[in-house]
């Protein structure tokens, strides 16, 4: 079992960066690949990025690649979404997720969930 928990949400205008945390729950924390998700008003829920439990393997939304970066501290049971260059296209609420392996997190909905943070940004 995990419970995941964002936070670092935020208005922010166009070009500027925002950082979201996720803390998660549990001892196995470490074993979980992890992953983002957004979803914008009136629009369904899109997958942005995720990161394999080592966190060697990471992927991307074409949408977010250069921009940005997925990382885990499986030290401190966090993993993070650090967003430059936001555009307000990218306004949402954004979710942190995780199940087994970083394709079943890009292909299908993951078993775990976070509550959200949203994420707005002015033009």
């Amino acid at each position: 079992q995990v419970q995941l928990v964002e936070s670092g949400g935020g208005l922010v205008q166009a070009g500027g960066s925002l950082r979201l945390s996720c803390a998660a729950s549990g001892r196995t924390f470490s074993s979980y690949a992890m992953g983002w998700f957004r979803q914008a008003p009136g629009k369904e829920r899109e997958f942005v990025a995720a990161i394999s439990w080592s966190g060697g393997g990471r992927y991307y939304t074409d949408s977010v690649k250069g921009r940005f970066t997925i990382s885990r501290d499986n030290a401190k049971n966090t993993v993070y979404l650090q967003m430059n260059s936001l555009k307000p296209e990218d306004t949402a609420v954004y979710y942190c997720a995780a199940d087994s392996t970083i394709k079943i997190i890009a292909t299908m909905p993951p078993e775990y969930w976070g509550q959200g943070t949203q994420v707005t940004v002015s033009s």
